[in-house]
């Protein structure tokens, strides 16, 4: 919490997912070629930033920050006043299915290359598709790891995952593969509030994505765009309601971005079977500014790192994995 003030504390970060991950995840042979928009991404986010006066933390993808066409991006975030975390290496929903040896080195590979591309050391984990498990708990904290911020506690998940696979191009098996993609309605009984996962050897901070408190139902921004689509008051509403019912309950936010929240049809195409994709790049980047600077008005936004790194130092409640 900055000097001298009272108000609340909230985190803001965003998820790198680059084009070719979404193209992956929805069954389309084209993410091999690995098209990226990141040269148009970072420049838009970085401006957000800027232009909301907030420090905010990245999740980067290692596949991305190791191609050498990425340098500059990524030079461009190094030199940044954000957090940079790691958002594993091959951005793959599926990795709770991993060995422990597979996601010793999916870890390990994303740390180094997004240490090299950015010069910054990440502490914090975000999985792709909010996939998390028992071993990659256990893998964060032997890396030093201080917080994972990879659960997404709504009932709503299996809702979203029919929606998104009305259009993949996907196998039984890679259906399967993908079948806890954005959680169970199980997920909508975990905590909002922050706890503590127990490990055998210590604990890490969960720093949950923030949906909406009593209501379980989400309001990060990639939520918001949907209802844009419907009515823009609607959206508007959607978040200031998020914001009001943390405040009643007592919960920091942690608010969470994708790229594609700032990026429209006319900046990137190939994308059209994600939701919101059908708004102009200028309509959304207007609506996420004004959301970053509604949570700004109301709350001290930090990096996620800062934010869990406060709240580690309060009482936390623990849990265990399963």
């Amino acid at each position: 919490m900055s000097a001298g003030a009272a108000r609340p504390m909230a985190s803001l970060s965003l998820d790198l997912d680059n084009e070719w991950s979404y193209l992956k995840t929805h069954g389309d042979p084209a993410w091999e070629a690995l098209p990226s928009y990141l040269d148009v991404a970072v420049p838009h986010l970085l401006h957000l930033f800027d232009a909301t006066g907030v420090t905010a933390s990245v999740f980067v993808v290692g596949q991305d920050a190791a191609l050498e066409r990425n340098a500059e991006a990524f030079g461009l975030l190094g030199a940044s006043r954000h957090e940079v975390a790691n958002h594993s290496f091959k951005h793959e929903p599926w990795l709770h299915l991993y060995t422990p040896a597979q996601i010793d080195e999916e870890l390990q590979r994303a740390h180094d290359a997004i240490g090299e591309a950015t010069g910054r050391v990440p502490v914090g984990f975000r999985g792709p598709g909010y996939s998390v498990s028992g071993p990659l708990l256990e893998a964060l904290r032997a890396k030093g790891y201080t917080y994972d911020a990879s659960t997404l506690p709504t009932w709503i998940g299996p809702l979203a995952r029919a929606y998104y696979f009305r259009t993949a191009k996907l196998s039984r098996e890679e259906r399967a593969r993908r079948g806890a993609l954005f959680g169970s309605f199980r997920d909508g009984t975990k905590p909002v509030a922050p706890y503590r996962w127990a490990l055998g050897a210590g604990s890490l901070v969960e720093l949950p994505v923030t949906v909406m408190p009593v209501l379980r139902v989400p309001f990060h921004v990639s939520y918001l765009l949907y209802l844009h689509q419907v009515s823009p008051a609607l959206a508007r509403g959607w978040f200031r309601a998020g914001l009001r019912l943390c405040r009643l309950t007592g919960v920091e936010p942690s608010i969470l971005l994708h790229p594609l929240d700032l990026l429209g049809g006319d900046d990137v195409s190939g994308l059209a079977f994600f939701p919101g994709m059908g708004l102009p790049g200028e309509r959304k980047r207007a609506l996420v500014t004004e959301c970053v600077r509604a949570l700004a008005a109301r709350y001290d936004v930090v990096p996620v790192g800062t934010h869990a790194a406060a709240i580690g130092a309060r009482s936390l409640p623990s849990r265990t994995f399963g």
